[in-house]
């Protein structure tokens, strides 16, 4: 049986040598004997793998420690020695993927190569709220649709009294490997789709896929202050895991109704409140909309038109806090389109009376019209 040579003297570094020089030494050891760049040649492949065995030791402290002290000894199986490998492929995701950062391009496993557990896809619904709903949190019934394992096959995809085969194509691992040129890839298997396993003879009720579609109803609690278009998670009730992962999620995207007389401004609550142009002129006591009903309000005399009053505390509340907005309640003066004769003869004392008496706001603007069309 040949002797093993020394790892220090296979990759030509002093034994007082850092990660980095024995990286680099066996970086360049690698890209030299790869069977890639040496086709054929059974000399350099068996350099390669020797070079890879030796940094496989090296670069491990724990195994490093082990050969410094027992040599070649230390690393029988009996003391947990080093990797086996069975082909150049699995010395590249061993060891050269480690100073490339290529463990991923691998799978980033040591487990065979097969795919890591994948999370279910996220599922989406919506529920429509009034204001007030928002207003003061609710519980409400959603409904969505989703895959769940089928009970025909127990979610195997297989019909009664087959099982799914190994994969042919891949050898059950769910990924294969390519050369291309000096580096090898890994990719999912195109004929399992990453599953290591086939069906042959197919549930008839999923047709193989192993899932069925289901509608899926439930309660959740929306808290008082949710705005439009605010999405809530409801955790672990989206789609299956392809291959044993957690379910995905679904998603509530809230819609809040329009409402007649209220818009919402972050917090707040605006409204446009009409008055007439007697309450306006002397001022008058007004119930002004709350979502809680109506709010007795007094507006001064001379209020013009516009003009916003602030109800503190009146608004929406602040999710998850304690804070309320304020209903901003803006005041608009409301021209009659009809008059009764009555009304009419009033209005008309009211016009010769303010011809006469003329305000000092509309005076100021009377000379300034006088003086820009003066000749």
């Amino acid at each position: 049986m040949a002797t093993k040579r020394d790892y220090y003297e296979v990759l030509g570094v002093d034994k007082n040598a850092d990660q980095a020089a024995i990286s680099a030494a066996y970086r360049k050891l690698a890209m030299q004997y790869h069977p890639d760049r040496n086709p054929g040649d059974k000399e350099a492949e068996a350099k390669f793998k020797e070079a890879s065995e030796a940094y496989d030791v090296l670069h491990d402290a724990e195994k490093r420690a082990r050969y410094d002290q027992y040599g070649h000894a230390g690393m029988d199986a009996g003391m947990g020695g080093g990797a086996q490998f069975h082909d150049v492929n699995d010395i590249f995701r061993a060891a050269f993927g480690d100073i490339f950062g290529f463990g991923d391009m691998f799978g980033g496993e040591r487990s065979g190569g097969r795919q890591r557990p994948r999370r279910g896809g996220d599922v989406r619904c919506f529920v429509k709220l009034t204001l007030k709903e928002a207003a003061t949190g609710v519980k409400k019934t959603v409904s969505f649709k989703r895959h769940e394992h089928c009970k025909t096959c127990s979610g195997t995809g297989a019909k009664a009294g087959s099982e799914p085969e190994t994969c042919p194509y891949c050898n059950g691992r769910g990924q294969i490997v390519q050369s291309q040129g000096f580096f090898s890839v890994q990719s999912v298997c195109p004929r399992c789709h990453g599953m290591g396993k086939i069906i042959k003879d197919p549930c008839p009720d999923c047709r193989g896929s192993g899932l069925t579609e289901t509608t899926v109803e439930r309660e959740i609690e929306i808290p008082a202050g949710i705005d439009n278009s605010t999405q809530m998670r409801i955790q672990g009730e989206g789609e299956p895991s392809p291959n044993g992962g957690p379910n995905g999620d679904c998603y509530v995207s809230i819609q809040i109704a329009e409402h007649p007389i209220f818009t919402r401004d972050g917090n707040n609550l605006v409204c446009r409140v009409p008055i007439s142009y007697a309450q306006a002129a002397l001022g008058a006591k007004i119930d002004i909309p709350t979502l809680d009903g109506t709010e007795p309000f007094e507006i001064p005399a001379g209020t013009p038109t516009g003009e916003v009053f602030r109800l503190k505390g009146k608004g929406m509340p602040e999710l998850r806090s304690h804070r309320v907005g304020d209903l901003l309640a803006q005041v608009y003066i409301d021209v009659p389109k009809k008059l009764t004769k009555e009304h009419e003869e009033l209005l008309r004392k009211l016009a010769d009376i303010e011809d006469v008496n003329v305000s000092n706001g509309r005076k100021g603007f009377l000379a300034t019209l006088a003086a820009l069309f003066k000749k």
